[in-house]
């Protein structure tokens, strides 16, 4: 395989302070202590939380609830994790009693996937496996797998095949696996929001591999998020202000199976891996699962089907750069 499979967002963060407050409490904004900080990692992701409070204890317990938090959702989507409940359905095809996280997300998934006329789909995993699995193989063709190999795996995708209610999750195909990489580090980030206004917070930024505003900053103006053009990228092609409001991104850059860059990460369902439309689709949204599944479909769309979607969908905005370096904007960025 011709690269390490990295974080595919592009977006960097900028924010009114020292530092990267991620987190923060709006009364500690000028706090004269030291902040609490903690990095690690969210689905493959290098998450950073910085807590300024004047409470250095109950800084490090929340830290301690979001960190164990975040495993506990691992534990649950996480295709690296051998005993997570998704590598056990992918594995058995069947799941009695699942979690009730990967329910609501799969809930939530087959609303984006009626939404985008099936582009959304978690199915498309035994894809990825095919493109891995070729290109990492020694003289490996270079124009992709054969078509038959192609044919035979895209008749184990397809998001209308999987079963699943608060009991029981199953396949009705053979061969089929799912991946929640496109949307879990949206759901991630919505939870750990919700964990944080469940204890008070009214102010801050969470990224939690997406970003979600909560409020404002402190001195009531929006939190900035610079969007680059690539992970790499230092300088932002752009820079949105939100409040109460989530931000994801797709990325062209992100991944490729190839060293020539022709067989990138963002699978169509239907086709496999097609030319790349866009250099980065950025969507704004309520809340940041939505926002980053809609990023994956939206870059499968033409800029006409795109704007169609979002007219559609008022809460909603786009901002994207297409491969030969126009931009375009469709709903209310702001």
């Amino acid at each position: 395989m011709a690269e390490a499979i990295r974080r595919r967002r592009a977006i960097c963060i900028l924010a009114a302070a020292a530092g990267l407050p991620l987190i923060g409490f709006a009364s500690a904004a000028r706090a004269t202590t030291q902040p609490v900080v903690w990095t690690g990692q969210a689905l493959g992701a290098s998450t950073t939380m910085i807590l300024n409070s004047e409470d250095q204890n109950q800084a490090t317990q929340l830290i301690q609830q979001v960190v164990a938090e975040v495993s506990r959702l691992e534990d649950v989507f996480s295709l690296y994790r051998s005993h997570s409940a998704l590598s056990e359905l992918n594995r058995s095809s069947v799941l009695v009693a699942p979690p009730t996280d990967l329910v609501s997300l799969l809930q939530t998934s087959r609303t984006l996937f009626e939404a985008s006329g099936g582009l959304f789909d978690p199915t498309i995993q035994p894809l990825f496996a095919l493109y891995a699995r070729h290109f990492s193989a020694l003289a490996a063709d270079p124009s992709g797998p054969t078509e038959h190999a192609l044919q035979t795996t895209l008749e184990q995708v397809g998001f209308d095949g999987v079963l699943f209610n608060r009991d029981r999750i199953a396949f009705t195909r053979p061969d089929m696996a799912l991946t929640l990489n496109g949307i879990a580090q949206g759901y991630i980030t919505d939870r750990i929001v919700e964990l944080l206004r469940n204890a008070g917070i009214t102010s801050s930024l969470v990224n939690m591999g997406e970003n979600r505003a909560i409020g404002s900053k402190p001195d009531g103006s929006g939190w900035r998020v610079g969007l680059t053009p690539s992970d790499t990228s230092t300088s932002p092609q752009r820079v949105l202000t939100i409040i109460d409001r989530a931000i994801a991104t797709s990325s062209a850059a992100g991944f490729h199976f190839d060293e020539r860059g022709r067989f990138g990460h963002i699978l169509h369902p239907r086709y496999g891996a097609l030319p790349e439309r866009f250099a980065r689709v950025t969507v704004v949204a309520s809340d940041a699962a939505t926002a980053d599944g809609l990023s994956t479909a939206f870059s499968l769309m033409t800029e006409d089907e795109i704007n169609g979607h979002v007219r559609l969908r008022p809460d909603i905005a786009v901002d994207l750069v297409a491969q030969g370096g126009g931009s375009r904007r469709f709903g209310e960025i702001l």
